[in-house]
């Protein structure tokens, strides 16, 4: 006589040995058999998932490989050179911080210096964390089709002050620092914008178009408001 005790109920084989059935594995076995079978679809579950995380990352790094600006790229030669023209905008602006009679160009100086020694570490920043040096054999401004047309017969790029200019900067006293510093800070930021008009014109990084774009319209920005104050400092008493 047999009893029926639900789905554990012993079975009799044909050798009458007494086995159970697992209901997770559908094969003979007790609890460690049943552990067993969790245990592996585990195991199986968790190396999927780093599978998948393994092939994500190599899918990632694959891109961003392929999206780095390389060696000759308009991008590593835009943050080259712009690092260039910038110190030198850092340094004439140092100049005048010091030495201008008017606190309208003190003021503008020291926003020049600092925020374009800002830019400065981000470029340097750019080009690092592309694996690229920070200086380059390539010529001024080869990263634009027409750019080294642009650059003056003493190799200078688009806006920047000679050695002559800066010498006068140097010397000036009174109101014609203040004269000095708007007259070659302007030319010195349109040069730039010429520049930044290149790099937006040639490039889809978001990082390089964001920064481009906020370099002109703080330099468009500074340039109305030092026609102003060069009217202004040529009105000053000798």
């Amino acid at each position: 006589m047999r009893t029926d005790a639900g789905p554990d109920t012993a079975a009799e084989n044909a050798g009458g040995v007494t086995t159970l059935e697992d209901p997770d594995l559908g094969t003979p076995g007790g609890d460690g058999v049943r552990r067993t079978g969790r245990w592996r679809r585990r195991a199986g579950l968790v190396a999927l998932v780093c599978l998948a995380v393994l092939v994500g990352y190599a899918v990632r790094v694959d891109v961003e490989v392929v999206s780095r600006p390389g060696d000759a790229s308009a991008e590593a030669g835009f943050a080259r050179d712009m690092a260039v023209h910038h110190a030198q905008a850092v340094e004439m602006a140092l100049l005048a911080y010091s030495t201008a009679e008017m606190p309208a160009t003190r003021t503008m100086a020291y926003a020049v210096a600092t925020s374009q020694q800002a830019q400065i570490g981000t470029m340097d920043t750019w080009l690092t964390d592309w694996h690229l040096n920070l200086t380059s054999t390539r010529a001024r401004m080869a990263w634009m089709s027409d750019g080294m047309s642009m650059l003056t017969p003493d190799g200078r790029m688009p806006g920047m002050a000679s050695d002559a200019d800066l010498d006068r900067l140097r010397q000036a006293t009174g109101k014609q620092v203040d004269i000095l510093f708007c007259q070659l800070m302007t030319a010195h930021h349109l040069g730039g914008i010429t520049m930044i008009d290149g790099i937006l014109a040639r490039t889809h990084n978001p990082q390089v178009l964001a920064l481009a774009r906020l370099m002109k319209a703080n330099q468009q920005a500074d340039i109305a408001s030092m026609q102003d104050m060069l009217t202004r400092a040529r009105a000053l008493p000798a």
